[in-house]
């Protein structure tokens, strides 16, 4: 088995998303379990761009795929990073990112997602990826670690090709217990943070921020429960003071 996230800007605008828009995504979402998905969600909503994520039997990752690509297109109030897939290396402009990440067998499929937005494309982004995906790969009961960075060929299974001026990645990580959820993705926001100009938002935050930022959120995918981690993180940061 396997976690798929596939993200992409849909947004009208170029700092939020819609309620609309995501009532509308959350609708649609049960197509994902009547052509194979084990569990399904709208699992990130980061400023402008929203992750679909599934929990997919090896053999139905292709037309998993192309589902959640089918659910973004047919919902987009902008078509950008859907145009940018195409079937060819060659023709692939800026598109959709993607990430998947392998779950053992005798485990529950539990996984944390951390997602970007960028307002002006900003390249560090994918270095604040990187130094996520190095944190968690440095921890205890992480199986797998995907990025869309790590993507070779830039080819997404049973979709299509897209380029390397695809920004706004997307990092999956799956993890082995319930109790090492909280400790690895505390590690990939310490990592995350540590870079300049990078803010963690609560799920469906817009992007107020000054412009050369970025924006990331941060959720636990567990047995297809989302788990936003944005708060219960940010309240252990806390600093306890002397009186």
């Amino acid at each position: 088995m396997k976690i798929t996230s596939i993200g992409a800007d849909i947004s009208g605008n170029d700092v939020s998303c819609s309620e609309t828009l995501i009532k509308k995504i959350e609708k649609d979402i049960p197509s994902l379990l009547e052509v194979g998905a084990y569990k399904a969600a709208l699992t990130n909503i980061t400023g402008d761009d929203v992750v679909i994520s599934a929990f997919v039997e090896d053999e139905n990752l292709e037309e998993i795929n192309q589902g959640i690509v089918n659910i973004l297109r047919r919902n987009a109030e902008d078509l950008g990073d859907i145009n940018g897939i195409s079937t060819t290396r060659e023709g692939a402009g800026e598109g959709v990112s993607y990430a998947e990440a392998k779950i053992r067998q005798d485990r529950y499929p539990d996984a944390v997602i951390m997602a970007f937005d960028t307002y002006g494309g900003e390249p560090f982004v994918h270095k604040v990826a990187d130094s996520a995906m190095k944190a968690a790969s440095s921890m205890d009961n992480v199986t797998d670690i995907g990025g869309s960075s790590l993507n070779p060929g830039n080819k997404i299974p049973g979709v299509g090709y897209v380029s390397d001026e695809t920004d706004d990645p997307v990092v999956v990580v799956t993890v082995e217990d319930i109790e090492s959820v909280g400790v690895v993705a505390g590690a990939m926001m310490g990592a995350a943070l540590g870079n300049k100009n990078v803010y963690l938002v609560q799920r469906g935050s817009p992007s107020y921020i000054i412009p050369g930022s970025v924006i990331m959120s941060l959720t636990a995918y567990m047995n297809g429960n989302v788990l936003d981690l944005a708060v219960p993180l940010s309240d252990r940061m806390k600093i306890l003071k002397c009186k």
